[in-house]
């Protein structure tokens, strides 16, 4: 299973982020997720919110992150303005 993980400082604007979701949603052979980050085991966490697609396999991976879905959703990011964020691809076992 493989995913990629966006981890934002600041919560977005709530309208603006349903709106990017829904585009995020569309990226093909992914779910996608989302929501605040609660908490720390000690001290404040150093983010806020987070998404991430979870996908099946490498293959449907690789084929969603050089998608035209995927690509629209970072520029869709970009000229909303979202909050500061990190994105980080995952393997999990």
């Amino acid at each position: 299973m493989h995913r990629v993980v966006v981890l934002y400082e600041s919560e977005p604007d709530a309208d603006a982020y349903a709106e990017h979701a829904e585009l995020c949603a569309q990226v093909p052979n992914s779910v996608f997720r989302h929501g605040k980050v609660t908490g720390a085991p000690m001290g404040e966490p150093a983010h806020s919110y987070y998404a991430e697609w979870e996908f099946a396999d490498e293959q449907a991976f690789r084929n969603a992150v050089r998608s035209d879905e995927f690509m629209a959703t970072g520029k869709d990011a970009r000229d909303r303005g979202l909050p500061r964020l990190t994105v980080e691809f995952l393997e999990l076992e």
